[in-house]
Order: C-alpha cells, then sequence, then structure tokens
C-alpha cells in the first residue's frame, strides 16, 4: 500500500486543460507502485464511469472527485465580468451519498450556474455537502486568493465557513509544490500558520495536468487553444514555461518535496482510505412511480397511451 496518493489530477475530459489520457493515467499510477488515485476534471464528471471502471479492473482504488468552480456570489449572478471571476474548489466523494451529491451539484452548476463555466455556491455546498471532502485547491481557490491579496482576516474566516459546511476531518488546506511560482510559496506559508491556528489539517498535492515532465509543451499548447492565443505570445496570460511541473510525479518525489511537512503526504494516504465508492454498473436504476389501484405499470402506461394518442 503506497503512503502517498495523488488527489488532484486532470484527465483530456478537462477539456482544453488536461493533457492525460485515461489508459496512460492507470498504467502510470500501477508503474508507480500507487494503489489508488483520484480524478478531479474541471467542472464536470464526463470521465467518471470510464476511469472506476478501468482503474478496478486494473486494481487500483478509484477515487472520484471534481475541481468545481465556486461563483463569487450567487451561481444565479450572471452580470459582465463582475461575475465571470469564480473561485476553485476541490470535491471528492468519500461514499455513496457525496457521489450523489457530487452528481448533483455538477448538474445544478449545468442547469442554474453556468456564465462562461458551470458554477456552484455555497447555498448548494450547505444543501448537498454530506459525503464530501474539500480541499481549499490550488492558486484560484477562494482561501489562497485571500491570502496572495493579504486578506489573511477573511481568509480565517472562510476557512471556519468552510470548516462548518463539511466537518471536521473533511475539510483540507491544500499544499503543491511550484517552486518557481512565487505566489504558491507565499501562500503555502500562510497556509501552514492557518492550519497551526485554526487546527485544519494539510494536504500536498501536485495538481496534475500531464504524465510526464516532457509534456509540458505540448499542455502549453493546448492551453493556446483554449484561451486563443499563441506560442509566439511572451505575454500569454496561462504560460507555464517557467514551471513545466505539473505532472505525475512519484511518491519519493512528492515526499522529498514535502519533508517538512510529513503530515500532507500522510493525510493523501487517510483520505484515500476514507473513500469508500461502490458505484453500481450494468443494473436500471429506475424511479418508483405509483400507479392508481386496478393498474399494474404496464396497464397504466397502456391506458395513457391511448388517452394520449
Amino acid at each position: 500500500m503506497s503512503d502517498f496518493v495523488h488527489l488532484h489530477v486532470h484527465s483530456e475530459f478537462s477539456l482544453l486543460d488536461g493533457l492525460v489520457r485515461m489508459e496512460d493515467l492507470i498504467t502510470r499510477t500501477k508503474e508507480m507502485g500507487m494503489d489508488a488515485v483520484a480524478l478531479t476534471d474541471h467542472g464536470a464528471m464526463y470521465g467518471t464511469i470510464k476511469f472506476y471502471q478501468q482503474a478496478r479492473a486494473a486494481g487500483i482504488k478509484p477515487i472520484i472527485g471534481v475541481e468545481t468552480y465556486l461563483a463569487k456570489k450567487s451561481r444565479f449572478d450572471k452580470n459582465g465580468d463582475e461575475d465571470r471571476d469564480r473561485y476553485h474548489l476541490l470535491l471528492i466523494a468519500k461514499n455513496q451519498i457525496g457521489y450523489k451529491n457530487l452528481m448533483k451539484l455538477i448538474t445544478l452548476a449545468h442547469l442554474e450556474g453556468f456564465y462562461y463555466k458551470p458554477r456552484i455556491d455555497k447555498e448548494l455546498l450547505r444543501k448537498y455537502g454530506e459525503g464530501l471532502i474539500a480541499t481549499s485547491t490550488c492558486l484560484a481557490g477562494e482561501i489562497p486568493s485571500l491570502l496572495l491579496n493579504n486578506q489573511d482576516t477573511q481568509a480565517e474566516a472562510k476557512a471556519k465557513e468552510y470548516l462548518e459546511i463539511f466537518g471536521k476531518d473533511h475539510f483540507y488546506f491544500e499544499l503543491q509544490m511550484h517552486p518557481s511560482i512565487a505566489a504558491q510559496e507565499i501562500v503555502n506559508k500562510k497556509l501552514v500558520e492557518l492550519s497551526k491556528k485554526l487546527g485544519i489539517p494539510l494536504v500536498a498535492t501536485n495538481d496534475v495536468h500531464y504524465l510526464n515532465p516532457d509534456d509540458a509543451e505540448a499542455h502549453e499548447v493546448l492551453l493556446c487553444v483554449q484561451t486563443q492565443h499563441t506560442m509566439l505570445e511572451k505575454t500569454r496570460p496561462l504560460s507555464l514555461a517557467d514551471s513545466p511541473d505539473f505532472y505525475m510525479r512519484s511518491p519519493a518525489e512528492m515526499k522529498e518535496l514535502f519533508l517538512q511537512y510529513p503530515e500532507a503526504i500522510a493525510n493523501t494516504r487517510k483520505i484515500a482510505d476514507m473513500c469508500n465508492l461502490e458505484i453500481i454498473l450494468g443494473k436500471w436504476i429506475l424511479p418508483s412511480f405509483e400507479v392508481p389501484e386496478s393498474f399494474n405499470a404496464d396497464s397504466f402506461l397502456r391506458k395513457l397511451v391511448y388517452e394520449g394518442a
């Protein structure tokens, strides 16, 4: 059993952002000696069943999650650039209840909250937060964004809010190590301090968008397609040329990077062990429909069809 588990991974189903093919993700996970891995695509669950089936077939524990888009106010607010900005929030399904709630959240994000991206809000999190584990996610998360803007008091208040929504041991401060991104180091230090103050645990991730370091350039091309820029533009908004480390690091690499925070590594295993989701496949799951007395389902359907005709 591996003592580190990747919990923040984007596949090809993070459209125009992830470069990881599902088959390759499972193969690489096994090659690295890991027995579990998460799938946390951006704002959608398109790859969930394919991932679940392939992971289980390979003897890998599949952990189902989504890196959601969180509206800064309400999911119903859709006014110009003001509501175009949104935060990221990583959600992982702990069990069947969490999986159903995650599907509900993503459905409502598309049906009610879609504005440039499918967005949820805290009203929905309070309603459908049971069975979910959340992390503060990357620099685009609400708490990291506040910390980066020196709004430390507000960040602390938001951390308490997330803790209240998800409960003890179900909300984590996410640490990432990207040495060339100065903002990441600033946020990490503040998250560690806040963790000590509030007792909110740390978890280590690498925000995987591609499998190997050599894939960094191909990933940049993909981002250029997404943002309608070219590789020739030195000031393109999502340039990662100076930080080609959003690949699937080995457990040994992750433990070396997080030598100062061994608990952040240990918590990846803890979260993986907390997640025990069984998805029922190959069986029809239909809603129960009550029919009037003296009818069965077939006879009542026939009656409705003839009436309608």
